[in-house]
């Protein structure tokens, strides 16, 4: 059966699926996004997500036309209705069908799109390997332009940071923020391990860029610092630049679509022995195990 897609209240074939050209999403970038995942038949951290969806569309002045309540019985309902027990779930909400001209008044009513299919975005090999990743030139949007914290339909800065990528042969880019400070990379946050120190208390010190850094507050981001913190981390937000990843024992990325996956070179320096290293893979076990219950 082809995969069935929720738009404004109503299922339509994937090869059938269709937006107005005069929405604003296409003509302008102007609406914000969820990536979701399932697991088990279970939909993962629904409730943060959606929060997620509904503060980002408050931020560029876009009112939901629906209640979280409904949109969440959407979501699960999408999967549902598609059999697919492990999925990847793409929620949108544009400004809607107005005129050709910028102003988001003349679209009278946002349009809401529901897909759940799968996505895989590294080879699998990847999960044991680890990835190469360079530093973009292109860098993260200011804050006060395009807030990173916006999961906005507008994402053409990451697309040419991963352009960059695609060029110079890797599968993913460190995005700097405009003072030069490690942000995220074009589709996932970063994580990096460092040794005890004076502070720790003996633990080993899970550190990621801090939100001033210009980041978007991951899910499995706030998942895996939570794993992290009860699993006996000391877990930091911080600035830091690439010096840190640089000198870093292990390097690791989440997101989504990526879960929980290695780095083990950047910018031709290899971290630490060249492989994913044991923090990584116990949180990457710990995260396994929380998919089970959906978060």
């Amino acid at each position: 059966m082809s995969i069935q897609v929720w738009i404004d209240g109503e299922y339509y074939p994937k090869d059938q699926a269709k937006v107005s050209v005069f929405d604003h999403g296409l003509l302008y970038g102007d609406g914000v996004f969820e990536g979701i995942r399932s697991y088990h038949g279970k939909v993962f951290r629904l409730k943060q997500h959606v929060d997620r969806l509904y503060a980002s569309a408050k931020a560029i002045w876009l009112e939901v036309p629906i209640s979280k309540a409904e949109m969440s019985q959407r979501i699960e309902e999408t999967v549902k209705i598609n059999k697919l027990t492990d999925s990847y779930i793409r929620v949108l909400v544009t400004r809607g069908k107005g005129d050709l001209g910028l102003d988001p008044r003349k679209c009278p009513r946002p349009t809401i799109v529901i897909i759940a299919d799968t996505i895989q975005l590294y080879p699998p090999e990847f999960y044991q390997k680890g990835l190469d990743v360079i530093t973009a030139a292109t860098p993260i949007s200011h804050r006060e332009n395009l807030n990173p914290r916006i999961k906005s339909l507008n994402y053409l800065g990451h697309i040419l940071a991963k352009i960059e990528g695609i060029q110079a042969g890797v599968h993913e880019v460190v995005m700097l923020d405009p003072a030069g400070f490690v942000a995220e990379c074009s589709g996932d946050n970063i994580f990096v391990i460092n040794p005890p120190d004076h502070k720790s208390g003996g633990k080993k010190i899970l550190r990621t860029p801090h939100a001033n850094a210009g980041i978007l507050k991951g899910v499995t981001r706030d998942a895996v610092i939570e794993l992290a913190a009860s699993g006996g981390y000391d877990v930091r937000e911080e600035l830091f630049t690439r010096y840190d990843l640089y000198t870093a024992d292990e390097m690791f990325l989440t997101g989504t679509g990526a879960e929980i996956i290695s780095v083990v070179k950047v910018d031709g320096r290899t971290i630490a022995d060249g492989k994913p290293g044991p923090v990584t893979l116990d949180l990457l076990a710990r995260f396994r195990e929380l998919t089970k219950t959906g978060g």
